[in-house]
């Protein structure tokens, strides 16, 4: 079994429980029942609570009431648009294809530096690399992404995006080792299968579905992966080492997803 308090912080998995089945309610998530579906899951009522106020003050959850007068949170358009543009990497199911690059060129003045920091580890957290200092590198399809990410920040004035394709005098594949810490992110795939890939062997020895077992392991699974395709940017495989893990851990989590949300959907009652 997971222990889920050395793996998933309460904070982010109240946002991996909007992800999957809040934002599909017909309203507010009544905090009563966010506390239940948060138990499920092994977080208690206090660290909800101080959880929640923390993502109210970041501008995510909304406090409102449901159509019965409860108290509840319901998320945010910046919340909303933040997931819509997650899916697309979270929920991928075809491998990558070789689209070309975005580059994103920036420049802060040094009274500003806070936003210089800000805007690198954004651009770091969007799954970009670095190619030179100010210059940083993607794969193509990130671009409408961050776009939306930089405007919701304030930083779009210092940044110029471009789009091309690498022509420098060292191989493509060599060039993105350079650009992106290629270890620690096979890394990171290793420890996803580590802790998944025996849930989903234990799901496909079983005939049953019981939606809470279901709700906790998809939602822990969900909460691990979420963040690798970010750390992750999806380079096409002919750039990456042999026997890259990104495929084997988007396999698992593809499986688990297929085999788990709609059964835990019940559960959540959405």
């Amino acid at each position: 079994m997971i222990d889920v308090s050395d793996q998933h912080a309460p904070r982010s998995l109240i946002v991996t429980f909007y992800g999957a089945y809040g934002r599909f309610a017909p309203g507010p998530v009544p905090v009563a029942e966010l506390i239940r579906l948060l138990a499920a899951v092994g977080v208690d009522a206090p660290s909800v609570r101080s959880s929640v106020s923390r993502l109210k003050r970041r501008g995510l959850l909304l406090p409102a009431r449901t159509a019965a007068g409860a108290a509840g949170y319901a998320l945010s358009p910046d919340a909303r648009q933040l997931l819509d543009d997650g899916d697309r990497r979270v929920y991928a199911t075809a491998p990558p294809k070789d689209e070309g690059w975005v580059l994103a060129v920036f420049s802060v003045p040094e009274s500003e530096r806070q936003k210089r920091h800000l805007l690198r580890s954004r651009l770091g957290g969007l799954g970009f690399g670095t190619a030179a200092p100010g210059v940083w590198i993607a794969p193509a399809r990130l671009y409408e992404e961050t776009r939306h990410t930089l405007e919701r920040l304030g930083l779009d004035p210092y940044v110029d995006f471009f789009r091309g394709e690498h022509l420098g005098f060292v191989p493509t594949a060599r060039a993105v080792a350079r650009w992106w810490d290629l270890e620690a992110i096979a890394v990171q795939h290793e420890e996803f299968l580590g802790r998944h890939a025996g849930v989903l062997h234990a799901w496909q020895s079983r005939e049953d579905t019981p939606p809470q077992e279901a709700y906790r392991d998809y939602l822990l699974a969900l909460d691990s992966w979420r963040h690798l395709p970010y750390a992750d940017p999806g380079l096409p495989s002919e750039l990456l080492p042999e026997d890259w893990p990104g495929a084997r851990s988007a396999a698992v989590f593809q499986a688990l997803h297929e085999r788990l949300r709609d059964a835990g959907a019940v559960f959540a009652g959405v």
